[in-house]
């Protein structure tokens, strides 16, 4: 009876999952063709049960103005949604939201939280803002061998904004700093960007 039960969870599951991803997709397309109005009936349900995608997608219409009014209030409400289950795009949204008081009162820690959450999930920008967070000394102690370390990180994956911060860095650092900072970069690297 119990493998019954576990049966029927798991394909009601996958029936759900693949209800979600179609009425998804449909609003990601009608997105993508300008019209906003499908995407919004489309998502809107779909970010109220707690599909993060959708979550994030809603903040986003509501960032541009897109078949809404603009309102970074209301973008910040749908990422931070989104972002407590662990969206990293969102994560990067609120960090941003925080650093420059959009929708939400300029915070510089929380700016650094969201974006640290992001940045160890891989997000680039992310990585590249907290580079700049730990060179500007804006809500982390200011630490120019992080700074490097995490504009390493975001310029090895290509980012160019990542790479003019680091060359504007090492500038400033000395040899051994610049040796701390890379070995700090191949050992945050290796553990997936956690505890770095």
């Amino acid at each position: 009876m119990k493998k019954i039960f576990i049966i029927f969870t798991l394909v009601w599951l996958g029936l759900i999952s693949n209800a979600f991803s179609a009425d998804f997709d449909k609003g990601w397309d009608a997105y993508e063709a300008g019209d906003y109005t499908t995407a919004l009936k489309e998502w809107r349900p779909l970010a109220e049960q707690g599909f993060a995608s959708a979550q994030y997608n809603m903040g986003q219409m509501y960032r541009l103005g897109h078949g809404v009014s603009q309102d970074d209030t209301e973008a910040v409400k749908w990422w931070h949604l989104a972002a407590k289950q662990g969206d990293s795009d969102a994560q990067f949204n609120l960090g941003d939201s925080y650093e420059n008081g959009d929708g939400v009162i300029q915070d510089n820690s929380k700016a650094v939280k969201w974006f640290r959450l992001a940045a160890e999930q891989g997000h680039v920008e992310a990585q590249t803002n907290l580079g700049l967070m730990y060179a500007l000394g804006n809500g982390v102690i200011e630490d120019i061998v992080l700074a490097h370390m995490w504009s390493n990180i975001a310029a090895s994956q290509g980012n160019e904004h990542a790479k003019k911060n680091k060359d504007i860095l090492v500038k400033k650092m000395s040899d051994e700093e610049i040796i701390e900072a890379q070995r700090l970069a191949r050992q945050c690297v290796k553990n997936n960007y956690k505890g770095c």
